[in-house]
């Protein structure tokens, strides 16, 4: 059933009269509601959550929407497929970190799938259990972008049926699930030498941090742990590192790429640079090099992160103005986040198009800017207000 929401209340009806942007009817409490404008935050990775952290909600009816519930502290992923880490010690549920505001700001745990930038509302859709789809709508006066982004598999044959990912905390737990029924199918009984060899073949496609921190902790795991488990299996163990560009790392520094290499060649990790991967089978994986030569590796485990793409919301959004969006990849946004085309809406972090890489330190400083920007706006809107009432008394 097709619903329109308010920000704060849940759904209403339908109707013919234009929805009206009277905070009161949107559920906001509280001294000056009526006067707040609706800020709604689009997810809840790097950036969005550090606006959040650093937005001032006493100037705001702030409503967050993601379908993840909490934010995940992705540079310690790669841990937690191994077991290194716990994955609750890197989730924080949004809800604490909104409490810290007071009970100020709303949550929704739902996906934007569609935006009218002439109403500015946005539909939002959830699924629940036995109950099918749910959607509503929600409007607002500022919107802030911080969907993140997706793997990309590039259209490569085989990588969405046979290849793991990394890019959420279910993708770990899957990777370390995998993980392990490899180790122990090797170390049980009437395995042949030649399935031995494929079992224990780890390749990591990706040579970006992500990929390069997961070969290192796999490294580790055998070494340290797999080493006391099982000494003969540990040392049959292979770890492959496949990069399409010429190098790992490429928006690093060469001093620490150049010391990543040193460090991959001392623990016997196999780095494959200049190689894109051109299928993905069930048992092997396809490569080619530079010079054009194809080779096939068997493997045991596969894990994808040769890129990312901005998720769905942020190609809808981008759709709805053609003439300024004109990058396939994402968002494109000016030097002050703000989404070319679109009025009152800004974007930051993975979803967007800039000079910057897709790191978690640039969208958490996109974010703090980001919200220093906004509450200054407001400070400046509230102040003119207050000018504009006192001159009206006098009059």
């Amino acid at each position: 059933m097709f619903s329109t929401a308010r920000a704060f209340g849940g759904p209403r009806a339908l109707s013919g009269a234009p929805w009206r942007r009277a905070y009161a009817a949107l559920g906001a409490s509280g001294p000056g509601a009526k006067q707040r404008p609706t800020l709604v935050l689009l997810g809840t990775g790097w950036g969005a959550t550090t606006v959040l952290k650093n937005l001032a909600t006493d100037r705001f009816n702030v409503v967050v929407v993601s379908p993840r519930n909490y934010f995940l502290f992705t540079p310690l992923l790669p841990s937690c497929t191994v077991g290194t880490t716990e994955s609750r010690s890197i989730m924080e549920p949004i809800r604490h970190i909104m409490g810290r505001h007071g009970g100020g700001v709303r949550y929704y745990e739902a996906e934007c799938t569609d935006i009218d930038l002439e109403r500015k509302e946005l539909v939002l859709e959830r699924s629940v259990e036995a109950q099918g789809p749910h959607a509503t709508r929600l409007a607002y006066d500022q919107l802030v972008v911080g969907v993140g982004a997706t793997y990309n598999t590039f259209g490569t044959p085989g990588v969405q049926e046979h290849a793991l990912f990394l890019k959420e905390m279910g993708d770990a737990t899957k990777i370390r699930r995998r993980l392990m029924d490899t180790i122990e199918q090797a170390s049980f009984g009437g395995v042949s030498e030649a399935e031995l060899e494929r079992l224990l073949h780890m390749v990591v496609v990706g040579g970006g941090p992500t990929g390069v921190e997961f070969a290192g902790e796999l490294h580790d795991l055998v070494a340290e742990d797999l080493a006391k488990w099982e000494p003969e299996l540990s040392k049959k163990c292979r770890i492959t590192l496949v990069e399409a560009l010429p190098r790992i790392l490429p928006s690093f520094d060469e001093r620490l790429v150049y010391y990543t290499q040193r460090v991959f060649k001392k623990n016997g990790i196999a780095l494959r640079t200049g190689t894109r991967v051109t299928e993905i089978k069930e048992t092997s994986i396809v490569l080619q090099d530079a010079g054009g030569a194809v080779s096939e590796l068997p493997y045991g485990l596969v894990v994808w992160s040769a890129g990312i793409r901005a998720r769905e919301f942020a190609h809808t959004l981008g759709a709805k103005i053609p003439d300024a969006q004109t990058n396939p990849r994402g968002l494109v946004i000016d030097e002050y986040l703000r989404v070319k085309g679109a009025r009152d809406i800004w974007a930051l972090g993975d979803c967007t198009v800039s000079k910057d890489a897709p790191l978690a330190q640039v969208a958490s400083q996109q974010g703090k800017w980001l919200a220093h920007a906004l509450n200054e706006m407001a400070r400046r809107q509230k102040q003119q207000q207050q000018q504009q009432q006192q001159q009206q008394q006098q009059q």
